[in-house]
C-alpha cells in the first residue's frame, strides 16, 4: 500500500491486543510506520519452558514491520536502535512507562492513547476502575507524554456510553475500536500542524474529585458482601472477564468454597440474612447475600475447573448449600 501522504514518519509502541487495533489502522491506513517497539517475548505454558510472543509483535511480524523489545528503555544500544529509525512521531498504546530520554526523542513528540477521558481515572487499569464506580460513561484521550504519568495536555477526547449490562471485556473492545479511529485523527492533526492540545488542569471542573486507576492484584479482586448490591454487581462486571472478581462462600458443611463470578443479576430485597450468606433452589438460581439485597449468580469457575453456567454448577454442588426459599 502507497504511505499516506505527509504521514509523519511513526514508531509505534505497545503490547495487548487493544493496542494492535491501533497499529492494524494505522498499517491498513498507509501511514509510515517506521518500526514497532514491544516487551521481550515471556515465558509461558505448563513449565514455563516456552517463550511467548504479545500479540503486537505477532502482528508486526506478519506485516514485515521492522521490530525492537528492549529488556531497558534507558540501554544506550536500544536507544542508539531507535534513533537510527529517524521517528517523527512515537505512539504509545499500552505499553510501559518511557523516560524522558525515548519520548522527547522526536521532533513531533509523543503521544499517548489512553482508555478514560483524562484526567480521569490515570493509572493501569481505567476501564475496570470506571465500571466498579458505577460511571454512566467514560472514553479514549490522545495525550503528549510529560514527566508525571498520564498527566501530559491532551489531544482529543471521544466519550463512550456505559450500560448498566456492560462489563469490562464489552467496553475494552468497544474503546479499543474508538482508540484506533482517534490514534489515526490524531496523527493527522499533528501532522497537519492543527494538533491544539490543552492543559488537563483546564478540565477540572470546581469541586470535582479525581479518580484514580490503580493497577489491580487478586486481593483487589475479593468481593465484599456487606456492600450494597448496586455495589457488588459494578465490582463484578468491572472485573469480567479478566481478572474476574472471586469470593469464598461458605458451605452447609463449614467449608469455604472458592468462586470467581463473571455474570450475575442484582436483587435489591429487604432480608435479615448475614452478607454472603448463600439462598439457592438448587436448581437454577443461586443467590449471595449483599447488605441490602442479593447477587444472583449466572456464570461462575470453580477453582480447578472451567467456566460454566450456575445451573451446571448447582447440578454437582447444590448439596453443598442445601435448598431455601428464595426471596
Amino acid at each position: 500500500m502507497n504511505k499516506k501522504q505527509h504521514s509523519p514518519r511513526i514508531v509505534f509502541m505497545g503490547t495487548p491486543g487493544f493496542a494492535v487495533e491501533s497499529l492494524r489502522a494505522l498499517v491498513e491506513g498507509g501511514y509510515n510506520v517506521a518500526g514497532v517497539i514491544t516487551m521481550p517475548d515471556k515465558p509461558a505454558g505448563k513449565h514455563q519452558s516456552v517463550l511467548q510472543a504479545c500479540p503486537v509483535k505477532e502482528y508486526a511480524l506478519s506485516q514485515n514491520l521492522p521490530l525492537l523489545q528492549p529488556e531497558k528503555l534507558k540501554d544506550p544500544v536500544f536507544l542508539n536502535q531507535l534513533q537510527a529509525w529517524k521517528a517523527d512521531l512515537q505512539i504509545v498504546v499500552a505499553f510501559r512507562m518511557l523516560p524522558e530520554a525515548v519520548w522527547n526523542m522526536p521532533p513531533l513528540g509523543t503521544f499517548n492513547l489512553h482508555a478514560s477521558l483524562l484526567p480521569q481515572y490515570r493509572g493501569a487499569a481505567p476501564i475496570n476502575w470506571a465500571i466498579i464506580n458505577g460511571e454512566k460513561e467514560t472514553g479514549v484521550t490522545t495525550f503528549f507524554l510529560s514527566h508525571e504519568i498520564d498527566t501530559g495536555k491532551i489531544i482529543f477526547r471521544e466519550r463512550i456510553p456505559i450500560a448498566d449490562t456492560d462489563n469490562a471485556g464489552i467496553i475494552h473492545d468497544r474503546l479499543m475500536r474508538a482508540g484506533a479511529g482517534l490514534v489515526l485523527k490524531t496523527v493527522d492533526a499533528i501532522g497537519s500542524k492543527e494538533a491544539d492540545t490543552i492543559d488537563q488542569k483546564a478540565l477540572v471542573s470546581g469541586e470535582e474529585i479525581l479518580k484514580p486507576a490503580p493497577k489491580i492484584f487478586k486481593e483487589t479482586c475479593r468481593i465484599e458482601w456487606n456492600k450494597p448490591t448496586i455495589e457488588v454487581y459494578d465490582f463484578i462486571r468491572g472485573l469480567s472477564p479478566y481478572p474476574a472478581a472471586w469470593t469464598e462462600l461458605k458451605t452447609n458443611q463449614n467449608e469455604w468454597l472458592a468462586l470467581k463470578i463473571f455474570e450475575a443479576e442484582k436483587i435489591p430485597a429487604h432480608h435479615h440474612l448475614i452478607a454472603g450468606s448463600v439462598v439457592t433452589d438448587g436448581k437454577k438460581q443461586l443467590d449471595v447475600a449483599t447488605s441490602d439485597g442479593f447477587i444472583r449468580i449466572k456464570n461462575l469457575r470453580q477453582t480447578g475447573k472451567k467456566r460454566m453456567s450456575v445451573e451446571d454448577f448447582l447440578r454437582g454442588n447444590a448439596r453443598l448449600f442445601g435448598t431455601y426459599n428464595l426471596p
